[in-house]
């Protein structure tokens, strides 16, 4: 039978089919699901902020997309996956407050995507599918046997990306 680990903000969790990861309420924050369709390995990370360099005395490795992303994956190499094969998915990213100021300390959800996409550029691991912005909240659910990755909102068709 199979388990759904959950994921907390600003942590990670990965797993093996069939088993599969969940976390809730992303806003700005951005979920990302990394798997290797081959070994059916993958995990989720709830990534906070973009830039760890930005924060003194930060222990918290999830928190931020830059060292969030690495930890995933060096997690997911671990349990037998190849670094080659790995393939993302995000979602998030939200504005989940109007302001007229768009400076980016309110603009936290966009730079988590921005920040999300150039990490795993930089690590050639491809985003086959993404659901970010737009001003609501999400709660996701990833399978890495499949790769499907579930998508729920509120007042919102669920989707599967």
């Amino acid at each position: 039978m199979s388990e759904i680990i959950k994921v907390g903000m600003a942590d990670l969790k990965i797993c093996v089919s069939p088993d599969a990861v969940t976390t809730l309420g992303l806003g700005s924050c951005v979920g990302i699901a990394i798997r290797d369709p081959i070994t059916k390995v993958g995990g989720l990370a709830h990534i906070m902020l973009p830039d760890s360099t930005q924060i003194k005395n930060n222990s918290n490795v999830p928190k931020f997309a830059d060292t969030g992303i690495v930890e995933l994956i060096r997690q997911i190499i671990a349990k037998g996956a190849n670094q080659s094969r790995l393939v993302a998915k995000i979602a998030g990213g939200a504005q989940m407050f109007a302001f007229q100021n768009k400076s980016d300390m309110v603009r936290i959800g966009d730079r988590n995507v921005e920040a999300t996409k150039k990490k795993l550029a930089e690590l050639k691991i491809p985003v086959l599918a993404q659901d970010t912005g737009d001003s609501y909240g999400r709660t996701v659910i990833f399978y890495p046997e499949t790769g499907d990755f579930v998508i729920r909102a509120v007042g919102k068709e669920q989707r599967v990306i």
